[in-house]
């Protein structure tokens, strides 16, 4: 598929077939489309957890609203501490968040092509997130993206082609 026709067709799943799971290696795909991606001084500081298990999407639903029903989870979380001394603590997380956008741009156009569907979620209990996933204080979770095939009903939302032109966004000199 065309790359800007894949962009044009990719929307945010909110309503997924719970009892159709992800098969492990569209899941691995998807994640490799993380790992390639270009980060800040290549630091590579996204740190993921793919939650698949049936207590694992549980525990997820105890954290958020947001599930959307999803059979996977993908936890998105940002190293803290670059090493980088050359970075202001201002900086290392302003870039580190850029480069969280970056992967999870890469993962759910990757999840479209695979006929996955995907929405990037920033509503959810970051207290209870860290605590029912171990995540290590080293880490702070940015982004869940829950991921699966659409539902009966599922598909893009009334507002999903709705784009303002070109001109109200960009501007040549």
């Amino acid at each position: 598929m065309d790359f800007l026709d894949l962009v044009k067709e990719r929307y945010s799943l909110r309503k997924m077939d719970k009892d159709h799971a992800v098969e492990k290696e569209k899941l691995e795909k998807i994640v490799e489309a993380a790992r390639i991606s270009p980060s800040a001084c290549n630091l590579q500081r996204h740190r993921l957890k793919i939650v698949t298990s049936k207590e694992g999407i549980e525990k997820i639903r105890k954290c958020t609203e947001c599930h959307f029903n999803a059979p996977a989870v993908i936890i998105v979380s940002l190293e803290k501490d670059t090493g980088n001394v050359h970075m202001s603590e201002a900086d290392s997380i302003k870039f580190g968040l850029m480069d969280i956008g970056i992967i999870v741009a890469h993962m759910s156009l990757q999840a479209a092509e695979l006929g996955i569907g995907t929405t990037i979620v920033g509503m959810f209990d970051k207290e209870k997130l860290i605590k029912e996933f171990n995540i290590p204080a080293s880490q702070e979770p940015v982004l869940i993206m829950p991921a699966g095939y659409p539902d009966e009903g599922g598909g893009p939302g009334i507002l999903h082609k709705s784009r303002f032109p070109l001109g109200k966004t960009t501007e040549w000199v």
